[in-house]
């Protein structure tokens, strides 16, 4: 299959990316974001492109894909509700309209998060359920992946300071976790394998929880 990646520079794109690189499943990758991942790979071909709201001027080279991966992100710590609705809501619906336009019927994977609601009392909660719910009503093969608790593998990193800082901490205490909480945590390598697994044969439902994005 044939995949394009959102985000493939943050936590989650990041082990997205090196599963999809290391699967036979996948014969093409397209990365799509504002700076490039630095990886090379015969697989592998990059987008580097600044305004995610306006994706016009790529589309040539988005159509023809079998799944997109959208793991773009960010955390809603001192955002006010406009601006974060910007980058998850707005940035999220630019990419699945745009792919609902070229490749209707090809599956569209989300990573929102465990506790989302649209109708919550949080506001990154609702945020997150309007842009399910946006998704889900397109002509795709939509599904939400909401994780809780991940643990990055393999090297990889969060870009944000104090994520990086609090895995440094929990390292030690994974394995517990995982032990105690089976169905609250996951790893980075884990979501990866989902996807590709997801966009292969689909799964039993359209929102997904730690469970069942460990269970795939």
């Amino acid at each position: 299959m044939r995949v394009i990646i959102f985000g493939a520079t943050g936590m989650v794109g990041q082990g997205v990316l090196r599963e999809c690189l290391a699967d036979d499943r996948v014969e093409a990758v397209l990365t799509v974001g504002r700076t490039p991942t630095g990886q090379r790979h015969p697989k592998l071909r990059e987008i580097t492109h600044g305004d995610l709201l306006d994706l016009g001027p790529i589309e040539g080279e988005l159509a023809g894909h079998d799944a997109c991966f959208f793991c773009l992100g960010v955390s809603s710590a001192g955002m006010s509700e406009q601006d974060y609705r910007r980058v998850t809501y707005d940035f999220t619906l630019a990419a699945g309209t745009t792919l609902a336009r070229l490749s209707p019927g090809s599956t569209f994977v989300y990573v929102s998060g465990a506790g989302t609601d649209a109708q919550g009392r949080t506001m990154w909660a609702r945020v997150k359920g309007a842009t399910e719910n946006a998704l889900l009503a397109l002509p795709l093969e939509a599904y939400m992946f909401r994780p809780g608790y991940i643990q990055p593998l393999h090297g990889i990193t969060s870009r944000t300071r104090w994520y990086r800082l609090a895995y440094v901490v929990t390292v030690p205490f994974y394995p517990l976790l995982r032990r105690l909480l089976p169905s609250a945590v996951t790893t980075t390598e884990q979501i990866g394998k989902a996807m590709i697994t997801v966009a292969e044969r689909g799964a039993p439902k359209r929102v997904l929880g730690p469970a069942d994005i460990n269970a795939l």
